[in-house]
């Protein structure tokens, strides 16, 4: 595989990130993808669903690592599935890994998305080989491993190398006791405490395997069907269910229509919609009542990009209709139009992040220019008497795509200070901080529970009597006897 970055021959661990909407968003976005975000729906029911037109779904739940891994399903289903060869599937092989794993298993089965050339030349290499091996090929990969760490908290880093540290020890040496030399019997000796301590560490070890994290199902629309991708699940996709006819997938003939992105996955919601459900519910019997012990993420159309085109687009459009009013009204058309609107018109098409409301701004869609062509045409047959109403209603539809470019700014500023605080490091500083308490000698007053109380330096230093706590002073006694000995 041909890559600009070095070849990473040591590798190391993924680190856990959270379920949350704004870090899979960052993360899709460091993997390269464009034009997509990830957002969480709290219902399954069409009307929080349709308006979203999601392209896959990512069902995230808690569970226990010994039970995560068992057979939910019949023999049936384990059974070979011609139409599942077609769909890009790879076994879970790391853990830690399972986030970026279910985003892959989604997003490499979309159609009409970009996946940027990293991901693309990946789905490629990997095309021929099999859940497994492409399993492996995903942990190997350096470049989804370094976009996932780039999300985690930092303590969550040093806890996988702690975790590949410790794992390494254990087989290293398990393989000595295996190569070791079987020790010289011994005579048989039974005692009460040897019989306690055996029944002790018996007792102890299903309630020490019996660690909860994490797992991530994936569920997609991809040839006519819904596919639930399960990594741990060595059959392979499980077939959900197939797409009604009416809302049928279209062939990639039919892929370059203008409007075949919703049509291709108009429809799916119905056939997942059950799965989900049953799903829920026995995740949330097992946890038990008042209990969430999951979240759905929704992969679905960058909001920003959508909101911001609209914007762009509206900015041609008065461009345009100022062009035609101009030949109308040679003298001049401001006394025609809504002077409100005339006031607040130049602000209208200024957002947060392009201030100058009479530059054009980048755009997104691949077919914007054909949307701009077809109204500067329609603009160019509108009669005379349509100029003004045109150019009120551009502008008022202005005013409701800056809220909507302005809220998708708000959420990605906020969403980027949440990231700057997860991955700080503040172990530095608490370390420090600790240091300095106990260099003052107030340490100890800390850790018993006691605040530091300055009144009572300022009461001694003025001569005051019975201010002070014996404890206090007690404690203020010890720390001075300590740094004298120190």
């Amino acid at each position: 595989m041909a890559t600009d970055h070095e070849h990473d021959l040591v590798g190391g661990p993924f680190a856990v990130i959270e379920s949350d909407p704004g870090v899979f968003t960052t993360l899709i976005r460091k993997l390269g993808v464009r034009g997509l975000a990830v957002t969480e729906l709290y219902s399954v029911e069409p009307f929080a669903t349709d308006h979203l037109n999601p392209h896959g779904l990512i069902f995230c739940y808690l569970c226990e690592e010994d039970t995560s891994a068992k057979p939910e399903f019949t023999a049936e289903d384990d059974l070979d599935d011609p139409d599942a060869r077609s769909i890009w599937f790879a076994n879970q092989l790391s853990d830690d890994a399972c986030s970026s794993q279910a985003i892959l298993n989604v997003l490499l089965n979309c159609q009409g998305v970009d996946l940027g050339p990293v991901l693309k030349e990946f789905a490629a290499d990997t095309e021929k080989m099999s859940p497994v091996m492409r399993g492996l090929a995903m942990s190997n990969s350096s470049h989804i491993r370094e976009a996932q760490n780039s999300l985690a908290r930092p303590s969550d880093l040093r806890g996988a190398w702690h975790s590949l540290a410790t794992t390494a020890l254990e087989s290293a040496k398990t393989r000595a006791k295996a190569t070791a030399s079987p020790p010289a019997k011994k005579r048989k000796t039974s005692t009460a405490s040897s019989s306690r301590a055996r029944r002790s560490k018996s007792a102890r070890t299903p309630a020490q395997e019996k660690v909860e994290s994490y797992h991530y199902i994936g569920y997609v629309p991809a040839h006519g069907r819904v596919w639930e991708l399960d990594g741990l699940r060595t059959a392979g996709p499980l077939d959900v269910g197939p797409i009604h006819s009416d809302s049928d997938i279209p062939s990639e003939q039919e892929e370059s229509a203008s409007d075949s992105a919703g049509a291709r996955r108009a429809g799916w919601m119905d056939v997942v919609r059950p799965a989900l459900q049953r799903r829920m519910h026995a995740v949330m019997g097992d946890a038990g009542e008042g209990h969430i012990q999951y979240n759905l993420l929704a992969i679905v159309d960058d909001a920003y990009l959508r909101a911001s085109d609209a914007l762009e687009l509206l900015k041609r459009e008065r461009a345009a209709l100022e062009r035609r009013l101009a030949e109308r009204f040679p003298s001049g058309w401001g006394d025609k139009v809504d002077g409100t609107l005339l006031a607040c018109a130049s602000e209208t098409f200024a957002t947060t992040l392009r201030p100058r409301a009479s530059e054009p701004g980048r755009v997104f869609a691949a077919d914007f220019g054909a949307w701009k062509m077809a109204r500067e045409m329609a603009i160019l047959d509108m009669p005379e008497r349509a100029l003004v109403p045109a150019w009120e209603t551009c502008v008022r539809s202005a005013l409701e795509a800056k809220v909507a470019v302005e809220e998708e700014i708000a959420k990605a500023q906020s969403a980027q200070a949440d990231h700057v605080k997860r991955t700080f490091d503040y172990e530095p500083f608490i370390r420090e901080f600790i240091t300095a308490l106990q260099n003052e000698g107030l340490l100890d007053e800390v850790l018993d529970g006691r605040s530091v109380q300055t009144g009572n330096a300022e009461a001694e230093a003025t001569g005051v009597a019975g201010t002070s706590d014996p404890s206090s002073s007690m404690s203020k006694a010890k720390a001075k006897a300590r740094r004298k000995r120190g």
